[in-house]
């Protein structure tokens, strides 16, 4: 079948038929669907909606034939719906361990991206990619999501992995235009992805948590950019622009495609690019469930996108349509901007397709010409590629090492096939062999699912070792018992790891099974450590820096193809040349940049309800034996709304789903001019990405600002919660110290603090000695309530310094039902010497000191004892506050008494001897204002 009907570049002026917006509009998708057949859904998606692109998974592809009778039944559909052009069908080809389409007969398998960065040959590259794009061309594909162009700056738990071609820029950048040479010279447009980088992602944990890209703008143009920009400057079609966050200086944004910023300003004016630029796909469950398919839709074409990407849920797919629809009927999206996205998707069909061209595909016929040329190419590619990182010990081959007649033991994870595997195309049958069994590659035996991958590297190397080889998998329980034996009984070992940095079992089991190997028996007298070397088949960082393996090798993927190679080497057959790519065969330490988030004022209105629940999730990340600062505490605790006492409090917040990444409190005593920081909180799964940092920054800012300060602090009294640096664990309080050290607090001049706690008054008796010691005092004790004991009250605390004590005392003395102060007076002349603060768990502060909340105990509080300078035994005058404040709390059938805040350098011992013990420990730390300076 043919057509005469051709597309130039000019379509969209010469046709009037891009005058339907309907017609327009259905330009601007790309969509996929479930099944190797054409399906109801996808056909009325291309009648009725004029959908103009297809992207095809390996769900929709069981072979190279029937790949081809799909396009062409797709294309034929379109064209009798009056298409004007045909279809744009796109498709992932990656090579590696990422192809859609498999075919053992006519599909060539290529080594993964940094597999070919592996040859150190760009013409190897081209030829690569040359390969794959004739071969897709020939069942109908013509545009190709590719190349990928990511740097990966952070090498380790990155996902992305071998899909990457490494570390160094300028390398992706050389590697990265080859491919795009080699496709469009086979004919299919191109796309790079993943805009503006996959390769340095925090990740967050949940599903519904967006991977966040935390370097500065700055950064990404020195490093991340600089393939896009070259691969732009050389003709690039398309552009995909992920789905993550971005949080530094200069860009924030919730979903890198949804953003005018990243898609208009910073891809667009600033590199320049003019083609194609496509979003994640909207059904992501974070992009869906933050933004929604329709919002999303419409947030995606303003920011810049001209192809608006639903893979799969046709429901999902109809409301994306209709919302595009209604934005353009309601002004938010103009005619203009769909012509400019539709100009721009006609210029890439016009690269790689006509309609003479879709339907008449060169199909079968011309790949079985193309496989003498592809299978020497595919053999050629991977024995360049496989890279021997360290043999220190001479292991290889392994001839140098083994006799005829002994055995060696081959290690390897229970992983899932490959997408690119023959044996992921068919379901294993029979016995199922349990992880730690070993098989005698001579019989023949079914294995599980997982040990499918490495059926055929076993048998390879049997086939070398006339059947001596035994070969188990190791799971996540590590080495048992019969790994130890297998071990033992053979001569050599080899491990095998598969992105081991992200599956840290693999890791372990490696170095345990080294450990075992290098103390083995003596031979002829001397110690013999056992030969044993680890294959990496997956990504080369498992252990490249680990010199503790002295035999190290990588595959950069185990498809059949590389495995074979691999075998070829190990028993000298194959000399390999491959090298690391990139940097990461030296030692380097990654740069961590600090992000710069926007930390807003605490609206209670609106933050409130998000900091309960993030108390909540901090509280429960500790040891459940011990009870978390956090405990009992509630937005009310931070917010004091005291006259005396101005606060401000800040929030990073996620403004789609409102909740709180981060949250800081602080208060300006005015009463002795002290500026505090109360707490800074921060999501346990957002730790790490400098929301702290933002934060502080802020809050310091802020109180510079104000004036008038004398001092800065580092914990508060008031509220409670936390006096300073939380010391009950080693190592976060040295963690805690190096931070803060780090923000500019001189962590060295710091004072123990500690809360205390006195349990189970019912059966507390007050130590006689004590008691004793108290009985010949010259001094009277009493219990007041009320304002008007105040002047005089008050005028004796004035004598503290102390943050947050004179505060403690007016709340005390103006809550007279639930508060007492007990004073000490000398008998002679009724002068105020002591005094101390009892707080009932209902007075009308007692928010501010979460112990008061428990509800297993009814808990009251001893505070701010202020003891006068001239008092020559301040212990005795201590324990006799403490002890006559016990024993009235007694009287109200209390459980518990809280000391608050003790001063742990010298009144700790006291106050034990009461029976008191530690409830939190800190570090209080403060300085001079003229010390504390604008974070830069």
């Amino acid at each position: 079948m043919s057509s005469s009907s051709t597309l130039t570049p000019t379509s969209m002026d010469s046709l009037s038929v891009w005058d339907d917006m309907d017609r327009a509009m259905g330009q601007m998708f790309i969509m996929g669907f479930d099944g190797t057949e054409v399906t109801p859904q996808i056909q009325s998606l291309i009648e009725k909606h004029h959908l103009g692109t297809i992207l095809l998974t390996a769900k929709n592809l069981k072979s190279a034939e029937q790949t081809a009778k799909l396009v062409l039944d797709l294309q034929i559909i379109a064209h009798k719906a009056g298409h004007p052009v045909p279809l744009a069908i796109g498709l992932d080809q990656e090579n590696g361990g990422v192809n859609s389409l498999f075919d053992e007969s006519y599909i060539r398998q290529f080594p993964s991206a940094m597999g070919v960065a592996a040859t150190g040959s760009t013409e190897m590259a081209y030829e690569i990619a040359k390969a794959t794009g004739r071969e897709l061309n020939a069942v109908g594909i013509n545009w190709i999501m590719g190349p990928g162009l990511d740097v990966l700056t952070n090498v380790k738990n990155q996902p992305l992995g071998v899909r990457s071609m490494g570390d160094d820029p300028e390398e992706v950048s050389r590697f990265g235009v080859a491919f795009m040479k080699g496709y469009k010279d086979a004919g299919l447009a191109t796309c790079g992805k993943h805009f503006p980088s996959y390769g340095n992602l925090e990740f967050l944990g949940s599903s519904l948590d967006v991977p966040i890209i935390t370097d500065s703008l700055e950064q990404l143009s020195l490093s991340a950019l600089v393939p896009f920009r070259d691969a732009i400057s050389h003709g690039v079609d398309g552009m995909m622009v992920g789905g993550c966050a971005m949080s530094s200086a200069g860009v924030n944004v919730m979903h890198a495609c949804l953003s005018d910023q990243v898609v208009d300003s910073l891809l667009r004016d600033d590199l320049g690019f003019d083609g194609v630029v496509m979003s994640e796909c909207l059904e992501m469950e974070a992009l869906s469930q933050n933004i929604g398919v329709g919002g999303g839709t419409i947030m995606a074409v303003n920011a810049g996108c001209d192809l608006v990407l639903c893979c799969r849920l046709f429901s999902v797919q109809e409301e994306a349509i209709k919302y595009l629809k209604l934005g353009y009927q309601d002004g938010a999206i103009t005619a203009d901007r769909i012509r400019q996205s539709l100009k721009r998707m006609l210029r890439l069909k016009a690269t790689c397709t006509s309609w003479e061209k879709a339907l008449n595909p060169a199909g079968i016929s011309s790949l079985s010409k193309l496989q003498p040329e592809h299978m020497a190419l595919s053999a050629e590619a991977y024995n360049a590629s496989i890279t021997v990182v360290r043999d220190k010990d001479r292991l290889l081959p392994l001839t140098n090492v083994l006799d005829p007649d002994e055995e060696v033991l081959l290690l390897t994870p229970l992983v899932k096939p490959l997408p690119a595997s023959a044996l992921s195309k068919g379901a294993t049958r029979g016995s199922v062999m349990s992880p730690g069994s070993s098989t005698p590659w001579g019989k023949s035996v079914s294995l599980m699912s997982g040990e499918n991958v490495f059926r055929e590297l076993g048998r390879s190397i049997a086939r070398k070792r006339q059947g001596r080889v035994l070969h188990t998998s190791y799971t996540a329980h590590g080495i048992r018992p019969s790994h130890e034996n297998l071990i033992n009984r053979a001569s050599a070992i080899i491990v095998v790891t598969a992105d081991a940095n992200r599956n840290l079992y693999q890791s372990g089991f490696t170095k345990h099974a080294a450990m075992i190997c290098k103390s083995q028996s003596l031979r002829g007298g001397e110690h013999h450590e056992k030969p044993m070397l680890v294959v990496s088949v997956s990504s080369p960082y498992d252990f490249a820096l680990d010199t503790s393996i002295s035999t190290y090798l990588c595959t950069y993927d185990f498809t059949e193809t590389a495995l074979q190679t691999l075998v070829e080497v190990l028993f000298g057959d194959l000399s390999p040349t491959g090298a690391l790519p990139g940097s990461i065969s030296h030692s380097r330490k990654t740069h961590h940049a600090k992000q710069h988030w926007l930390a807003e004022s605490f609206d209670e209105d609106r933050d409130a309800k998000a900091l309960d629940d993030l108390l909540q999730v901090i509280e429960q990340e500790g040891p459940v034996n011990q009870r978390s600062e956090l405990f009992g505490c509630s937005s009310k605790t931070f917010l004091l709304h005291n006259p005396g006492i101005e606060e401000s409090h800040y929030v990073v917040r996620n403004s789609s789903t409102r909740s709180l990444l981060g949250f800081c409190c602080t208060y300006f005593f005015t009463s002795t001019a002290t500026a505090v920081i109360g707490a800074i909180l921060v999501d346990p799964d957002r730790r790490k990405l400098s929301i702290g940092h933002s934060l502080h920054n802020r809050a310091i800012r802020n109180l510079l600002q104000r004036g008038g300060i004398k001092r800065f602090q580092l914990g508060s009294r008031l509220p409670g919660v936390f006096l300073g640096i939380p010391t009950n664990k080693t190592m976060e309080r040295k963690r805690l110290r190096r931070w803060f050290a780090s923000m500019g607090w001189n962590t060295a001049l710091s004072r123990p603090v500690c809360s205390m706690i006195l349990r189970d008054l019912s059966r507390w008796t007050a130590p006689e000695k004590i008691v004793r010691s108290m009985q010949h005092a010259e001094v009277e004790f009493e219990l007041v309530h009320g304002r008007q004991h105040a002047d005089s009250i008050l005028e004796h605390v004035k004598t503290s310094s102390r943050q947050g004590v004179m505060e403690t005392y007016q709340l005390a003395l103006a809550d007279q039902t639930s508060c007492g102060v007990i004073r000490a007076k000398k008998p002679k002349d009724g002068t105020l010497v002591g005094t101390v603060v009892l707080c009932s768990p209902g007075a009308s502060w007692a928010e501010a000191i979460p112990p008061l909340k428990d509800t297993n105990e009814i808990t009251w509080a001893i505070s701010s004892p202020v003891i006068s300078p001239s008092v020559g035994e301040y212990s005795t005058m201590l324990q006799g506050l403490i002890l006559l404040g016990i024993r009235q709390v007694k009287k109200q059938q209390a459980d518990a008494v809280l000391l608050d805040c003790v001063d742990g350098d010298g009144h700790f011992d006291s106050l034990s001897a009461i029976g008191f013990s530690v409830l939190h420990s800190f570090e209080e730390v403060s300085c001079d204002a003229e010390s504390m300076s604008v974070p830069g």
